[in-house]
């Protein structure tokens, strides 16, 4: 297995500068030196401190998603991964020139601080009288290497300088001296713990693809964003419950004497957390992530004053995430900075297109939750309908339930081909719940209606989804149409099914277009329902029979509806798979025969 290797660009050497360009299009207060690859803010009050910060390209939105009023006054940026040389940062320092002098952030790497830092010796060298005007802030928040392996190089600079860009961006922006901005920067430096994990390396583009660097079922923890190695490695992946603690365990140790480089105290510490996206992971995850690393801290006893999630410094593509937390001041640190101006700071709006809005506010302990709404879905019990052979009718839903249960795999191989890969999990949820209903009896043969009910609830809650949405109108339907065609009271025989399914299906098409032959579970549910009623219910084998045939011959069809219709149809042919949905529904109606599917 190789390392995700394709990208969206015209050529690998133009990458950077049209990047550049594109975020010039977002806001056309920031000017461009294309030359030298210097992003800055040209309406940029030059009586207020100018923040530049920079580095290699490949982290973005850092640094250049940054520029504009609010956080950095100019981005540097070199290549892929590549410090910019001093000549770069040199014009970029020029270009803001600042009456009140600049901050330069840079993270913790021997390209960055060298570059940066001779293009502070330059500038000062050539502008003697501001030579005192421009500071240097060196940001390492990483933990995952530790005092004895970092000794000479220290620790990496991770998204925790990010933090750093947007509390001093606010401060300078309110007329702070170069003092204080410059003081406070250095303060944030000593407060901030980063760790991240990955599921892959990165890839570079206009470089070569590679294989693998971790194993299927590894990940990595402490992974660098520029796909240095990380701290170790575990398999198989753990879920977030374990893997988060284990993190922040990392991040907040202070037994650890190696990598206890924050002064935790463990004892209702205030803290900010990051959960930053290193460019490959989902929303969907991230918000997981959050979930989790909130849950763990509080467990902890640490009060989390601010929730920050997004892509904020990344690895271009590398599937995986870090968390940050910025220790905040206690009551005893009498020169630190005021809390409260940190977290005002921190809240302040930025117009810049790569900082995430947060709300000003200390995330809740207790989701809101609305009241559980009074039930109006009372049914009338006086009449329920029964089966004649209790155990029978358990039973063939039990098998219908195990059918789907184990054609999952097989589902799921078909819709990653014909639909959005979620069909086979879809059917199995609902097959799962409405197990676990027949063992709470909500499923039962002394109320067939009842049952009917459940399972249109099972399909509306559990499944979701289109599928789930037609299933639970279907069998609503077929609820309603056993009540109307029963007598009051009665046993449900093969012709009472029939009828009743007869008509479920009659309401079904009143919701939907779909009508076979059209590769969707309407083609064998129709066959199915068709078939059953030319006996009056009396041949159920061959009504099976007709629903599987009708199901195979979805191979051959070309989708109407569903989410095959929009999948290229020289693709399906090619693959000559069957519809998944359809598919399900010739496992339901086999296992309720009990023949294998």
């Amino acid at each position: 297995m190789s390392v995700q290797s394709k990208h969206f660009l015209n050529k690998a050497e133009t990458l950077v500068v049209e990047s550049l360009q594109g975020l010039c299009a977002l806001n056309p207060k920031l000017g461009l030196d294309t030359t030298n690859k210097v992003l800055y803010n040209s309406v940029h009050d030059r009586s207020k401190v100018a923040i530049i910060c920079g580095g290699g390209a490949g982290h973005e939105p850092a640094h250049a998603g940054y520029v504009g009023d609010g956080m950095l006054a100019a981005a540097v940026c070199g290549n892929v991964f590549a410090s910019p040389n001093p000549a770069q940062v040199l014009r970029g320092i020029n270009l803001v020139d600042s009456d009140a002098g600049t901050v330069i952030i840079v993270k913790n790497y021997t390209g960055d601080i060298l570059n940066f830092g001779l293009a502070k010796e330059q500038y000062a060298a050539l502008h003697p009288s501001k030579a005192d005007k421009v500071k240097f802030v060196i940001i390492g928040d990483d933990v995952a290497v530790g005092r004895s392996q970092g000794k000479i190089v220290g620790r990496r600079g991770l998204a925790g300088t990010v933090l750093v860009y947007k509390i001093v961006g606010a401060l300078a922006r309110q007329g702070a001296s170069l003092n204080e901005v410059y003081t406070t920067a250095e303060y944030l430096a000593t407060r901030l713990a980063t760790i991240g994990v990955g599921l892959e390396h990165c890839h570079v583009p206009g470089t070569a693809a590679g294989e693998s660097h971790l194993g299927p079922t590894e990940i990595e923890i402490g992974m660098g964003i520029h796909n240095e190695p990380g701290a170790r490695r575990l398999s198989p992946v753990p879920p977030l419950g374990e893997l988060v603690p284990q993190l922040i365990e990392n991040l907040t140790s202070t037994s650890d004497a190696d990598r206890a480089f924050v002064p935790f105290t463990g004892r209702g510490d205030r803290v900010v957390l990051l959960v930053n996206n290193l460019g490959g992971t989902s929303e969907l995850e991230m918000g997981a992530v959050v979930t989790e690393a909130k849950k763990d801290l509080a467990k902890r006893g640490f009060k989390v004053e601010r929730v920050i999630a997004g892509t904020l410094m990344t690895s271009l593509n590398m599937p995986g995430f870090s968390l940050t937390l910025l220790l905040l001041p206690d009551s005893s640190d009498r020169n630190a900075p005021d809390t409260a101006k940190l977290l005002s700071l921190l809240d302040e709006p930025a117009a810049v297109p790569g900082w995430k809005w947060t709300v000003g506010a200390a995330p809740s302990d207790n989701i809101i939750t609305p009241q559980a709404a009074t039930s109006s879905t009372t049914r009338d019990t006086s009449a329920r309908i029964k089966v004649a052979d209790a155990k029978a009718f358990t039973e063939a839903i039990l098998r219908a339930t195990d059918a789907l249960i184990k054609e999952e795999p097989e589902i799921t191989r078909m819709d990653n081909i014909a639909g959005d890969g979620d069909c086979g999990l879809t059917l199995k949820a609902g097959a799962e719940a409405v197990q676990a209903d027949i063992k709470s009896g909500k499923i039962n043969a002394d109320d067939v209606v009842g049952s009917m009910v459940a399972i249109s609830k099972v399909a509306e809650e559990q499944m979701g989804g289109t599928s789930g949405a037609i299933y639970s109108i279907f069998f609503s339907a077929l609820a309603q149409s056993l009540q109307a065609t029963a007598p009051r009271g009665g046993t449900a025989d093969a012709a009472l099914w029939s009828a009743s399914l007869t008509g479920a299906l009659a309401r079904l098409y009143t919701y939907t277009r779909a009508r076979a032959p059209s590769r969707t579970l309407v083609d064998p549910l129709q066959a199915f329902v068709e078939a059953l009623a030319r006996g009056r219910g009396a041949d159920f084998a061959g009504a099976v029979q007709a629903a599987g045939a009708a199901a195979l011959a979805t191979r051959d069809l070309e989708a109407k509806a569903g989410r095959s219709a929009y999948v290229e149809g020289d693709r399906l042919r090619a693959e000559k798979v069957p519809d998944p949905g359809a598919w399900g529904v010739k496992a339901i109606v086999e296992g309720l025969l009990g023949r294998a599917a």
